[in-house]
């Protein structure tokens, strides 16, 4: 019977026990105990060990992550009972977690036993860690566009008049190359592929009121029908980027990513530019790809998620084809 053992007469087994021995013995227990078997040895076990402790450690890391999330400039403090609600995980659960996040400074206690972003946070914010700029985000990224495309890579701002700025560049090797001199001087929306990947990703209302106002016919590609760039527009959200034919610059063409800051609206963009004769539309289309990723990059360290910038995103498709 199970949990019973047979106790052998002098000479019956031998040690150590015999294949069909080691096989009675183990029929004579439970097969495992808690998910552990009991019949095997116990570096075999290990990985059922692990597997089961690990599981538990990405569980517990994803529930601290969503208790952090639950922190925001409305919220900047709150009470086990409110981080209960929010997260849908039991006060208990919550009250341990919190323990173990204080003792680390992810979170910290205030009064009346409520709690607050820590200073671990903070530190790395400040400390230089976490980029806090656009600018600081960019950079390193726009240096890896250059070496792989050998061509002008920047970065530009949206300001809050609904202009744009060029913030800093890394200029390609070439002899015949873009380079940005107007550094703080405000654009004009959609003017170029910077101008036309921002305004794409703004709200509808927003796009309404530039496609309605007046736009400067700057060169002759520059394109300045309103039904045409509002079918742009719809182009770059599905796609990800905008080109310039030399809408702007003479014989100069280039492709641009938006940017999105931690609220998923649209903060800037990065473009990679250079003389026509190396951009065909081909090379634009797979520079575009290139690019995409890499602005997704810059926006995942200013604390864009994928759901607010979906969010927003819908907000820039017109009423009809919002879902």
């Amino acid at each position: 019977m199970t949990g019973l053992v047979r106790v052998p007469t002098p000479g019956m087994w031998h040690w150590p026990p015999r294949a069909s021995q080691r096989t009675r013995l183990c029929l004579s227990f439970p097969a495992s105990w808690d998910g552990v078997s009991l019949c095997r040895k116990p570096w075999q076990n290990a990985g059922v060990i692990s597997e089961s402790a690990r599981r538990g450690s990405v569980q517990s890391i994803d529930r601290a992550v969503a208790i952090l999330r639950c922190f925001d400039s409305r919220r900047p403090d709150l009470g086990i009972s409110d981080l209960a609600r929010a997260t849908g995980l039991s006060t208990s659960t919550v009250h341990r977690l919190l323990l173990a996040m204080q003792e680390n400074g992810l979170v910290r206690q205030t009064a009346h036993r409520r709690y607050a972003i820590g200073p671990l946070v903070v530190q790395l914010a400040r400390g230089g860690a976490i980029p806090t700029t656009l600018r600081d985000a960019a950079m390193p990224v726009l240096t890896a566009l250059r070496d792989e495309t050998e061509e002008t890579a920047a970065v530009h701002e949206l300001l809050p008049s609904g202009d744009r700025v060029v913030l800093d560049q890394v200029q390609s090797r070439h002899q015949l190359r873009r380079t940005y001199t107007e550094f703080g001087i405000p654009v004009a929306l959609p003017l170029g592929a910077p101008g036309k990947a921002l305004l794409a990703f703004l709200p509808w209302d927003r796009q309404v009121e530039v496609l309605a106002g007046h736009l400067d016919q700057v060169l002759p590609q520059t394109i300045t029908d309103p039904v045409v760039l509002a079918a742009q527009f719809a182009e770059i959200r599905q796609r990800g980027f905008a080109m310039s034919l030399a809408e702007r610059t003479p014989g100069i063409r280039s492709v641009a990513a938006p940017v999105f800051d931690f609220s998923g609206q649209v903060a800037g963009c990065l473009s990679i530019s250079g003389p026509e004769m190396r951009m065909p539309v081909e090379r634009m289309e797979e520079l575009g790809a290139l690019i995409v990723p890499a602005a997704w990059s810059v926006s995942e360290l200013l604390g864009a998620t994928p759901a607010e910038r979906d969010r927003c995103t819908a907000l820039a498709k017109p009423a009809g084809l919002k879902s």
